[in-house]
């Protein structure tokens, strides 16, 4: 097997390349959904279809997916960076895997510093006993990594609360108007989900909701 890799590739070094690229593959999920802006998108979509109250639609696949593309739309930057100044030079053999690796690292930790609460990260570094930077881009990942996934669950559920507001406004006008008529067996979600439509399409929700998304991040 060995043998046949080594005619495949041409030699030791392009096998160790296709085992590390191999593992990064395998990475790549976790690398998405810890590092990227993916689990504040994904949470925030699943939050307004719920506060909607249409349980399908859209599918969990279709805001998977949409989730995904506005990941690649924020992290553009990133994957421009990463791939100029670590995976190119890399592949004209200009760096080792070692310094690519640390190369790739950079881009991701500074756009995680900048969308993590100091108060989080500070919080972190105290309980990792880790010592104090002069700048929060010099601590390990172990440190950043953490703080910035409490940082992003903190700000998804924030949005999640505020975009349930209006469509919670629509669902107690709605109850209070059929008791108020002694129409107390007509189930309120019934009358009230086309309301809520209504009002999600007058104000051209999705578009506000992904403009709001791609603003939220630094």
């Amino acid at each position: 097997m060995s043998d046949l890799l080594t005619q495949l590739n041409g030699g030791n070094v392009p096998v160790l390349d296709l085992m590390f690229l191999l593992t990064l593959a395998a990475l790549l999920p976790s690398i998405v959904i810890m590092m990227t802006s993916f689990t504040r998108t994904v949470i925030i979509l699943s939050f307004t279809r719920n506060a909607m109250g249409v349980q399908q639609a859209p599918p969990s696949m279709v805001i998977t997916g949409i989730s995904i593309f506005l990941t690649l739309y924020i992290m553009s930057p990133v994957i421009s960076r990463i791939n100029e100044e670590a995976y190119q030079p890399y592949l004209r053999e200009e760096i080792t895997q070692e310094e690519a690796v640390e190369r790739m690292v950079v881009p991701l930790k500074e756009f995680m510093v900048r969308n993590t609460y100091k108060s989080t990260l500070d919080n972190f570094v105290r309980m990792s006993n880790t010592p104090e930077e002069e700048q929060a881009i010099d601590y390990p990942l172990t440190v950043v990594v953490p703080s910035f996934m409490t940082s992003e669950l903190k700000r998804a559920f924030t949005a999640g609360f505020l975009i349930y507001l209006p469509f919670l406004l629509v669902d107690i006008i709605v109850s209070t108007t059929l008791m108020s008529m002694g129409m107390v067996m007509l189930p309120p979600a019934m009358i009230s989900l086309p309301f809520k439509l209504l009002l999600f399409v007058t104000v051209d929700g999705w578009e506000l909701l992904f403009s709001s998304i791609v603003q939220s991040f630094r």
